[in-house]
This record gives structure tokens, sequence and C-alpha cells, in this order.
């Protein structure tokens, strides 16, 4: 990057607002470089094709670990669900001031609006990750910077205040006619939110935080999969389709057993941790959920090493 010109950060998720906010410091002549940081919810499936469409450099940052223990133990508590967006946005954050400190860039940038999200992009949501995450003075947001504190890139003039933006509220009519503007095509429709604030996922997920306090991200990623059984403090997961059988044929560890039918067709249990005795519990849901097909059903068993 050139030493002459401004050099931003921005966390790029993929999603138009996101785009919009790199797009606005590039019209200004600033250098912008993204990140996007993968846990267990979200990653740069979205945002690889929008830093090829915005023509810039994308760095993948792995915070599962990080986000982990947020979830565990979220210092600012849940959302409608499991959701900590409050404590996983200051997470990111902390982690692109970090960056942004070691590589020397000038400032770090989000796609955020204010008003748009109601538990995360309220006002004092967006003051307190700011304050969380060591960028007090070096946050800037785009789309919403003329209806917010000027940041110290508006006042050392590195960013153009009268050209950044005053969007609030959850409308994205102008967001969409910016894109249109700028001839932004490809940019994925609005997501609902984390899968975390999915009633049947929280729900999920709270059984596994209740009955295994330690979990994994390997655990986590498994809630996502098929129909979950906790028995005799043993977890039994059924695939719903081929493709969840083959993929929790695939995800099983050492001391798992994979149970499926060997003669007919029903759903792969996978038991994390099991022993044998759990073995008769997943073949009765096996045969519970299969098809009726009146042949005589046989049952393999499997030992992951």
């Amino acid at each position: 990057m050139s030493k002459n010109k401004p050099k931003a950060l921005v966390l790029l998720s993929g999603g138009l607002d996101s785009i919009l906010a790199a797009k606005l410091l590039l019209e200004q002549g600033i250098e912008v470089a993204a990140v996007n940081f993968r846990t267990n919810f979200c990653g740069p499936s979205k945002a690889r094709p929008a830093a090829m469409q915005l023509g810039i450099a994308l760095r993948e940052e792995n915070i599962r670990e990080d986000f982990l223990q947020v979830l565990k133990k979220p210092k600012f508590g849940y959302g409608s669900g499991l959701n900590p967006c409050i404590d996983c946005h200051a997470l990111m954050l902390k982690k692109a001031g970090e960056i942004m400190r070691a590589e020397k860039f000038d400032f770090v940038a989000t796609g955020e609006v204010l008003g748009e999200r109601p538990m995360s992009q309220h006002r004092q949501a967006l003051d307190l990750v700011e304050k969380e995450s060591n960028l007090k003075g070096y946050l800037l947001r785009p789309l919403s910077a003329k209806l917010l504190e000027p940041t110290v890139a508006e006042k050392e003039g590195l960013a153009d205040r009268e050209k950044l933006l005053d969007i609030s509220g959850r409308s994205r009519m102008r967001q969409m006619e910016l894109a249109e503007k700028y001839n932004i095509k490809e940019y994925p429709t609005p997501a609902g939110g984390c899968a975390l604030t999915e009633k049947g996922f929280a729900r999920r997920t709270k059984k596994l935080m209740e009955f295994k306090p330690d979990f994994s991200t390997h655990d986590l990623d498994l809630v996502r999969i098929g129909r979950h059984f906790f028995e005799n403090g043993y977890q039994i997961i059924l695939g719903r389709n081929k493709e969840e059988n083959e993929i929790l044929e695939s995800l099983a560890q050492s001391g798992d057993f994979i149970v499926k039918p060997e003669n007919f067709s029903g759903p792969v249990a996978l038991i994390r941790d099991g022993n044998e005795e759990i073995i008769p519990k997943a073949k009765e849901l096996i045969l519970e959920f299969s098809k009726n097909n009146g042949n005589e059903k046989k049952i393999e068993i499997i030992t992951k090493a």
C-alpha cells in the first residue's frame, strides 16, 4: 500500500452495508483492505466475492475459540435467543483493532447503520462496542457517520465527513439506491440474523450447554445438524436425510460411535463420546425414524478410532 494514502481496514461480511462502507472509502481515494472473522455461525463465503467485486484484498481470521468463550459467558448477555450480539461484535472489532495497530492502518470501518438492528446497532450499543474494543475515535461507520461523533480520521482530514452518509433505521431503500448508483449488482439478500436467534437452534444449543458445559467448537458445529437426544449422560444425533447422514459420518471423532442401517433406508446415528451401553437406544431411535419397508432390519455399528 502507498504511504501517501490513508489506510482503512474494513470489516467485510459480504452484505450490502459492508460493501457500501468499503465503496464510500474507496471513492475518497482511501486504500482499503478487508477482514472477515470466522466463527461457528459466519465465515468468508459471502465476503470473498464481495472483495473481488470491490477489487480489494481480503484477509480471513479464525476466531472460533474466542467466540466460544463469548457464547458461554457473554458480558452483555443474550438477545432474543442465545445470540451474544454485543459481545460478538466487540470481539471482532477488538481483533480488527489489533490488526490496525500492528499493520499501521489509520482506522477501522464497518457497515453498521444506526438503528438497523435492535440489539446491536442502537446508539448505546454502538458506543459500547467501540469502547469495549479499544477503538474509541478510530472506528468509522461511513453509512451513518453524519449522525455520530466525528472520528479521528474525519478530524484529521483522512476521511471527508461531507462525503459520508446519514442513514438510519431498518429500511434498506437508500442502500439499494446506492447499489444501483455504484453498479453493485451482486450482493446477498439481507439475512434474518445469526442462527442463535432461531428458536429451534437456540433451544438445542441451550440443551448442549446444560448437558456439556465444557462443549467445544466441534460440539457447536454438530448442533446445526440432525435431531438431538440426550440419554444417560450421552448425546445421540440422528441424520434427517442422506446429506446429514454423510455429514455425521464425516464428523465422527475418536471415542464416537456411528450406528447406521445396513439393509434399509433410515437415519445414521452419531453417539458422542459414547460407550456400548447407549447403542441399544441409538438402534431404537433409528428404527423409530426409519421407513417401514417390511424387511428384517439390520444395523451396523462402527467405532471411530
